[in-house]
């Protein structure tokens, strides 16, 4: 068997499993998409405040563009030619609203997760990381020359016992955590972590906002901002193409850890950067973060009555947040719950195996600031159909 035909197996093998994935063909209208024929309200987007289609913001930013301030492409890494001065600017406001001494924006938050590990760490490293940490995260881990432990799923008991057994052993250690996690919409214990990790002076702490960044905290800084720990974390990750409705992600630090990433940080050091004119908008949006409480005060109503009424018809919903599954299983009885609720016009997707253990495949309601209480209800009455 050559390589293409061993291929043309695994994609077969996939397909009768229903695991088989195609690239959508859609059209993006607001909140709505367009596919298959049908309009559909979009449950599977991460924009998770809505922005992404506030035509209103857009039409204000471009208000702020000339032909000379807009710039398409960097052409460069920043260590190049392509620090271009909104790159600044904006680290400079992330750092401010952090209140942390330093910040330094990524391309994307895979470039962050699968680079500042290997930066950092060496041999003489372990990483403890949550069993469920996202994709990037443990490519990033498997990229490092670090030892790792992946301790169960929030239990921070099997992680002060892990603490205690390895801190002596290693020149550091980091726990490496997720605030709000992808899949189950659940969360970290930010204060407990923060409590283990002063108890050692070679532990550091890193966590990824991605899914909190703009939905959390009264300014939408995260659930480092609502914990009050944001200063007692050393790696504080987030991206901007979730809430934020933009491209790339950041990190919150000391001088030394940003000073050392622009150094040591592969996916920074050998890449074009993002165009200025992307970063622009990003900034703009930003600094409107903290003047959308309300937006994120709906969120959180609206995603507390599709969890309630999960968990009424006793459906297992660990979420505490906007991100909201319905574990159904077998992945070719979720594909057709999922083909359902589409032909009621509700653009939820099946989310399977390798995304997600097998027989755990599940509807992941990702729910954003724009959709309707009215909506939820209906969304509830097609569910248990």
């Amino acid at each position: 068997m050559n390589a293409i035909e061993y291929m043309q197996q695994e994609l077969q093998t996939l397909k009768e499993h229903s695991n088989l994935r195609r690239l959508p063909q859609m059209t993006h209208d607001g909140r709505t998409v367009l596919a298959d024929g049908r309009r559909m309200l979009n449950l599977s987007s991460n924009d998770y405040l809505g922005l992404a289609a506030d035509r209103k913001l857009r039409e204000e930013f471009l208000q702020t563009l000339t032909p000379d301030t807009f710039q398409p492409t960097s052409s460069s890494s920043r260590l190049l030619t392509g620090n271009f001065g909104v790159y600044e600017e904006l680290e400079t406001e992330l750092a401010t609203l952090f209140g942390t001494e330093a910040a330094l924006v990524f391309n994307s938050g895979y470039h962050a997760n699968t680079g500042i590990l290997p930066a950092v760490s060496d041999a003489q490293t372990l990483i403890l990381a949550d069993k469920l940490v996202h994709a990037s995260i443990i490519d990033g881990i498997r990229l490092s020359a670090a030892r790792c432990i992946r301790y169960r799923h929030n239990d921070l008991a099997q992680l002060e016992r892990l603490l205690e057994q390895h801190h002596a052993a290693y020149r550091q250690l980091i726990i490496v955590t997720e605030s709000i996690f992808s899949m189950d919409g659940d969360q970290a214990d930010l204060t407990t972590l923060v409590h283990l990790k002063k108890r050692y002076p070679n532990v550091l702490l890193y966590v990824d906002e991605a899914h909190a960044f703009g939905v959390r905290g009264t300014h939408g800084l995260g659930c480092a901002e609502e914990s009050g720990c944001i200063r007692d974390i050393d790696f504080l990750v987030g991206t901007f193409g979730k809430a934020a409705a933009s491209a790339g992600a950041y990190i919150a630090c000391c001088r030394t850890i940003r000073e050392y990433l622009v150094n040591r940080m592969r996916t920074f050091i050998f890449t074009t950067a993002l165009p200025p004119t992307s970063i622009a908008w990003t900034l703009f949006i930003v600094r409107k973060l903290a003047g959308m409480q309300d937006r994120r005060k709906h969120l959180a109503s609206i995603s507390r009555m599709l969890r309630e009424a999960l968990q009424a018809k006793g459906y297992d919903c660990p979420s505490v947040s906007h991100i909201v599954p319905l574990v159904v299983g077998p992945s070719a009885d979720t594909v057709l719950r999922a083909e359902m609720l589409q032909r009621h016009g509700f653009y939820a997707l099946p989310v399977r195996p390798p995304t997600v253990p097998e027989g755990t495949s599940r509807i992941r309601f990702s729910l954003t600031a724009d959709i309707e209480e009215r909506e939820i209800e209906e969304i509830i009455q097609y569910i248990f159909i």
